[in-house]
C-alpha cells in the first residue's frame, strides 16, 4: 500500500470514528412541573390600594430593579456592578475556562517542533573498544519534529467537549453571581432604610414614653397613682430602649454589608437613602412558566453544565480502554560546520507510528470508567435537587407576596385605627375631658403600629424582589459582552 493511500485511510478512519461515551442529552423538565396547585396560585394580590397582579408566562426584564423607580437603588445596583469583587472573579473564571477550551482544542492540530543545537565535543573510541586517539569535533543540528495524535475513539473529542460545558457553566455561574448580588444590593438597601425608618419611629415612641413617666411620677407623689403603674411603664420604656440598641445594630450591620457588595469598605462613602413610601410597587408581576423556569435559572443551567462536563467525562474514560495511535516525523540536518547544513548529505528524516493498548493494570481504567459513571450519577440528582429547590423558592415567594399583603392590609388597618384613637384622644384632651398620660398612651399605641406598618411595607417590597431573582433575574439577557465590558470598566477604577 502506498503512503499516500495509507493517509487517505487513516483520514477516513479519523472522521468516521464515533466518540465512546455517551452523547449528552439535556434533562427534560419535569413532567406536569407546577409551582403551586392550580387553586392555590394567586392572581392578584392588594393592599393599601395597590394591586400586584401575577402574569404567567411573561418574560423577566433583565433591568427588573428599574421597576421600583428609585434612583437610588438604581445608582447602588451600577455601583455594585462597577465595583463587587465576587462578579469580577466570576468573570475571570468564564475567561479562564474560555482559555482552557482553546488550549485544549489545539489537540486537533499538528504539534510541530522546531531545534536547533549546538556542541563541542571530545570524543573517546575507547569506548567502542579502538585504541586510536579521540578528536575535538564541532556538532551543529537543526531540525523540525511534527506529531499526530488520531482520536479514533474520541477521548480528546470528549476531553475538549467538558471543557466547552465548563464554558457554559462559568457563563451561567457569572449570571448567576450577577443576578444574586443585584437582588442582595436591593434587598439590603430596602433592609437598612426600613431599620432605619423603624429607629426614628422607635425614638419617639420613648420619648413619649419618657414623658408619661414623669407624669406618672408626678402624680405619684401627689398621691393619684398607684407605684405599680410606674413600674411597668419603666419596664415598657425599658424593652423599647432595649429594642432601640438590636435595631441600630441591624441597620449598621445592613450598611457594612451593601459597602461590601457594592466593593466599598465600610467607612468609604455613605450610601443614599430611600424613602420607601416613594417607592414604586409593579403593577404587574411576571411569573416564569415551570417549564421555561428549568431553561432560564442560572443555578440550574449551571447545574446542566456540570452534568454535561460529568457526560464527557464518561466519554473519556472509555476512550482510555482502546488503544492510542499517534504519528510522528523528524526532518533535518546535522553537520560539523554551519555552512554544511545546507548540503544533501547532512540531512536526515523518519517517519514513526505508534500504537499503544494498555494490557493489564489491575482494572484502574475499569474501573475509572465506572468512576465517571458515578460521578454523572451524582450530578444528575445533583441537578434534579436544584431544579427542585428552584421550584420551591418559587412557590415560597408566591405564597409570600399573598400573604405579604394580607399582614400589610391589617397593618396599616390597625395604623388608621391607632391614629384615628390618637385624634380622639386629643380632642378629649382640647375638651378637657381626658388626661396627658392618655394622650401619650394614644400616641405611644399609633408609633408601635407605625412600626408594624413599616416593617410590613418593606417586606413586601423584599419579596418583590425576590421574585424577580427566584425566576432567574433575566440573566439570559445579559450578554457575555456586557459582562465583559462590565468588568473592564471596574478595573479601571483607581
Amino acid at each position: 500500500m502506498t503512503r499516500h493511500a495509507l493517509s487517505s485511510l487513516l483520514l477516513a478512519l479519523t472522521l468516521s470514528a464515533c466518540a465512546a461515551g455517551p452523547d449528552f442529552k439535556r434533562p427534560a423538565a419535569p413532567p406536569n412541573a407546577r409551582y403551586l396547585p392550580r387553586n392555590d396560585l394567586p392572581i392578584y394580590t392588594t393592599a393599601i390600594g395597590q394591586t400586584q397582579h401575577f402574569r404567567y408566562g411573561a418574560d423577566v426584564s433583565a433591568t427588573w430593579w428599574h421597576a421600583l423607580r428609585s434612583e437610588a437603588i438604581d445608582t447602588l445596583v451600577s455601583q455594585a456592578i462597577a465595583g463587587n469583587p465576587d462578579l469580577q472573579a466570576a468573570q475571570a473564571s468564564l475567561q479562564q475556562a474560555q482559555h482552557s477550551l482553546r488550549a485544549g482544542q489545539g489537540i486537533f492540530f499538528p504539534q510541530i517542533g522546531g531545534n536547533l543545537d549546538a556542541a563541542r565535543e571530545r570524543s573517546s573510541p575507547a569506548g567502542l573498544g579502538l585504541p586510536s586517539a579521540g578528536g575535538i569535533f564541532n556538532l551543529f543540528t537543526l531540525g523540525a519534529t511534527v506529531s499526530y495524535a488520531l482520536d479514533l475513539f474520541g477521548g480528546e473529542r470528549r476531553t475538549v467537549e467538558g471543557l466547552r460545558a465548563g464554558v457554559d457553566m462559568q457563563r451561567y455561574t457569572l449570571q448567576g453571581t450577577y443576578q444574586t448580588l443585584i437582588g442582595n444590593v436591593v434587598n439590603t438597601a430596602l433592609a437598612r432604610q426600613a431599620y432605619a425608618d423603624e429607629i426614628t419611629a422607635m425614638h419617639q415612641l420613648i420619648s413619649l414614653q419618657t414623658q408619661q413617666l414623669a407624669l406618672v411620677d408626678a402624680r405619684i407623689r401627689g398621691g393619684g397613682e398607684a407605684y405599680a403603674d410606674l413600674l411597668s411603664l419603666r419596664s415598657a420604656r425599658a424593652l423599647n430602649v432595649a429594642q432601640l440598641a438590636s435595631l441600630a445594630l441591624k441597620r449598621d450591620q445592613a450598611d457594612h454589608l451593601l459597602h461590601t457588595l457594592l466593593g466599598q469598605t465600610p467607612g468609604e462613602a455613605r450610601v443614599p437613602d430611600i424613602d420607601l413610601a416613594a417607592l414604586h410597587l409593579p403593577a404587574t408581576l411576571p411569573v416564569s412558566l415551570p417549564s421555561d423556569l428549568v431553561r432560564q435559572r442560572p443555578d440550574i443551567l449551571a447545574s446542566e453544565a456540570r452534568l454535561h462536563q460529568a457526560s464527557a467525562n464518561i466519554g473519556v474514560a472509555t476512550a482510555a480502554l482502546f488503544p492510542s495511535i499517534s504519528l510522528s516525523g523528524d526532518y533535518g540536518a546535522e553537520a560539523n560546520t554551519t555552512g554544511a547544513l545546507d548540503q544533501r548529505k547532512s540531512r536526515f528524516w523518519s517517519a514513526d507510528g505508534s500504537v499503544q493498548q494498555p494490557i493489564f493494570q489491575g482494572g484502574t481504567r475499569w474501573f475509572n470508567r465506572k468512576a465517571a459513571i458515578d460521578a454523572y450519577q451524582s450530578s444528575l440528582q445533583s441537578y434534579r435537587s436544584t431544579v427542585l429547590a428552584a421550584f420551591q423558592q418559587v412557590a415560597d415567594v408566591l405564597k409570600a407576596l399573598q400573604h405579604d399583603a394580607e399582614s400589610l392590609q391589617a397593618n396599616d388597618e390597625a395604623q388608621r385605627d391607632a391614629a384615628e384613637a390618637l385624634q380622639l384622644v386629643q380632642a378629649n384632651y382640647a375638651a378637657g375631658l381626658s388626661n396627658d398620660v392618655e394622650v401619650l398612651v394614644a400616641d405611644a399605641q399609633y408609633r408601635q403600629a407605625r412600626i408594624a406598618y413599616v416593617q410590613a411595607l418593606a417586606q413586601r417590597y423584599q419579596d418583590t424582589v425576590a421574585l424577580y431573582v427566584a425566576l432567574g433575574g433575566g440573566g439570559w439577557h445579559v450578554t457575555e459582552g456586557a459582562a465583559a465590558m462590565t468588568t473592564a470598566r471596574a478595573a479601571q477604577r483607581p
